[in-house]
């Protein structure tokens, strides 16, 4: 009688082994099993395997040689098919703030980073609901907004916009338009030197009858008819990266807070920011510029209804492939509690300014923006700075145009003093660029430094 029972139960034991065998192949097979999907995989893989030497990037999107294969696209200052050769004569570019420095995180992060999405993914112009914005993307920005501490959501409406671009106009004319009812004037839009240029270009541009850029927030006293004003304050500040406050107060006061380099990698996070109008964006935050996403945290709901109404008439809302991407990368950001990107920006950018505030402060005729250590409620310490920007002086009476100082002298082009309503006295240099660039700006002012300190000693001698 044991015989039967004997093969009953190898039976049992291969049908076992079988159903496992079965589910395995179901749902852990998925990941390598692919359909429809697999053609999109190799391609990107593809794509981003070509090394370019280290000094370009290949992109799908890119051109191709003959039709087939990517072209690299190289680094400022190298060339060639492989992006192998430097060009000696070229110059340092310091100019843009295409934020490069965080690419490498996004390397080693590849898998979890990487999207492929359906040819009919999101067709329609709204979500089910109705709405033009992922219920899913919002959840995940007020996580991280808490998890991070630098800004209150609760009880606030959330915009979604191109960029901070696109919401800084809507801000504009949601504020002046909800103060036009109670003034026949236009409102006064004004920011404090040095302010990022293009506040001053967009109000301009849009030639609207609501409002009108006045300049200098400090010059306000001078503008006769002053009732409605609006001022952007940008905190921390590009180019200097101060932690500005509103300098214009008043019942008739409003200001927007451009808050994109509000992260732990550009600056230490004393306190939740709790204003009225906060303006943020993942191309400072992740460093993917190009998906121009970026979000208002609105605490009125009469000037969150126009904003939202701003930028539907102006693009039917955003993207929805923009949304799915701050989507993945936001996940990515989460992991962790954020430490993993904030960490890998923070040291990058910190050891920049180290080496570049080494470099200069041997010298007496350049001079950077100062910065005291600040306790930091994300990091739990307190910390030096990181900022995005050098806000770089000439100091010698007959060095008035720094950016040409820079560009003669050493090859180096930033962005003028003047482009932030400063001197021209002044310049920027950004630290976001990718290592290369970074390389060769130290390079190139080492250099000038060093043929300094030389006539220096020289003329001792004389």
């Amino acid at each position: 009688m044991a015989k039967p029972q004997s093969s009953y139960l190898v039976c049992l034991a291969f049908s076992l082994v079988f159903n496992l065998l079965l589910i395995s192949k179901l749902y852990v097979g998925r990941e390598w099993e692919l359909s429809w999907s697999r053609r999109a995989a190799e391609e990107a893989e593809y794509v981003a395997a070509i090394s370019c030497s280290g000094h370009g990037r290949a992109y799908l999107d890119g051109l191709t040689l003959d039709g087939k294969e990517p072209v690299c696209e190289c680094n400022s200052c190298y060339g060639g098919p492989h992006c192998s050769e430097f060009l000696t004569g070229c110059a340092a570019n310091a100019d843009s703030g295409d934020p490069y420095f965080l690419e490498p995180f996004w390397m080693q992060h590849a898998s979890k980073s990487a999207l492929v999405v359906a040819g009919w993914h999101r067709m329609s112009y709204t979500f089910a609901d109705q709405s033009y914005i992922s219920a899913e993307l919002e959840r995940h920005i007020r996580k991280l907004h808490a998890i991070v501490g630098n800004a209150v959501t609760g009880g606030k409406y959330i915009v979604f916009g191109a960029g901070s671009t696109q919401l800084l106009n809507a801000a504009v004319h949601a504020l002046s338009s909800h103060n036009s009812s109670s003034s026949s004037s236009p409102a006064s839009v004004v920011a404090s030197i040095p302010y990022y240029n293009l506040y001053q270009m967009q109000t301009e541009f849009f030639r609207s009858t609501d409002y009108v850029f006045r300049g200098d927030a400090s010059l306000l006293q001078n503008i006769s008819d002053a009732t409605n004003v609006i001022e952007f304050v940008t905190s921390p500040n590009n180019p200097d990266g101060q932690l500005n406050k509103a300098n214009v107060q008043g019942p008739n006061a409003k200001a927007i807070y451009d808050r994109v380099y509000y992260w732990p990698h550009f600056t230490a996070i004393p306190t939740p920011a709790n204003d009225d109008i906060m303006i943020f964006s993942i191309s400072k935050l992740t460093g993917h510029a190009g998906s121009r996403f970026g979000w208002a945290v609105v605490k009125d709901e009469s000037v969150f209804q126009k904003m939202t109404m701003y930028t539907l008439i102006n693009s039917m809302g955003i993207s929805r492939d923009a949304q799915l991407r701050a989507l993945k990368v936001l996940n990515v950001v989460l992991e962790g509690g954020g430490k993993d990107i904030f960490e890998f920006g923070y040291n990058t950018l910190r050891k920049r300014w180290e080496k570049l505030s080494n470099i200069l402060s041997v010298s007496n005729r350049f001079s950077l923006q100062k910065f005291a250590p600040k306790y930091c409620t994300f990091f739990k310490k307190t910390r030096g700075p990181s900022p995005a920007y050098a806000w770089v002086k000439c100091e010698r009476e007959e060095d008035k145009d720094c950016y040409a100082v820079l560009q003669e002298e050493a090859n180096v082009y930033g962005r003028r003093g003047s482009h932030f309503g400063a001197e021209d006295r002044f310049v920027r240099l950004t630290l976001l660029r990718s290592q290369d660039d970074f390389d060769l700006l130290l390079q190139r002012l080492n250099q000038l430094v060093l043929e300094e300190s030389h006539r220096n000693a020289i003329l001792s001698t004389i």
